[in-house]
């Protein structure tokens, strides 16, 4: 068998190791690709509410964490709920708050954390928004999409805060 299509040889402890195969037989350069055309499709499908891929996942992951947490989440929450870089979501928070679709408040009990709320603006935003997303997900996964869910959940759920792997 040629060396370029053999799938695996073994690694000192008698492990398969995985050979190069080329891009198009990764499992990684697909699930990349896929990403970047959930996203190009989601941005194109929430234009006309003005938002971007970005505003949505911080704006939908404040609407979550408030009803599932008991209080108003804090920016930091906010930002690893929607797999965001502080500095990042900190200027996109402060757009949204600028258009009024929150408020941002200093917490009580420490004044370098912000607390968020959505306004009903914002709330009304984000139920139309949600809809977007999940007729954006239908669109691209169709029926597959609560097992492609499943199947990706292992591999990422140690970035989602409250998630655990079994």
């Amino acid at each position: 068998m040629p060396r370029w299509r053999r799938r695996s040889r073994p690694v000192g402890d008698g492990r398969p190791r995985a050979v190069p195969r080329g891009p198009l037989q990764s499992p990684g350069f697909w699930l990349h690709h896929a990403a970047l055309e959930w996203r190009s499709t989601l941005e194109r499908n929430l234009r006309p509410l003005g938002l971007t891929p970005t505003q949505f996942n911080l704006l939908a992951s404040a609407g979550w964490l408030a009803r599932h947490g008991g209080e108003p989440p804090t920016q930091q929450q906010v930002a690893d709920m929607a797999g965001a870089d502080r500095m990042m979501a900190s200027r996109v928070l402060r757009s949204l708050e600028d258009r009024e679709l929150l408020c941002r408040r200093s917490d009580p009990a420490d004044a370098r954390v912000f607390r968020l709320e959505l306004t009903s603006a914002g709330r009304e935003l984000v139920r139309a928004a949600v809809q977007i997303a999940v007729d954006t997900d239908a669109e691209l996964f169709g029926a597959d999409g609560d097992e492609l869910r499943e199947r990706l959940r292992p591999v990422a759920a140690h970035r989602v805060p409250g998630e655990r792997t079994s």
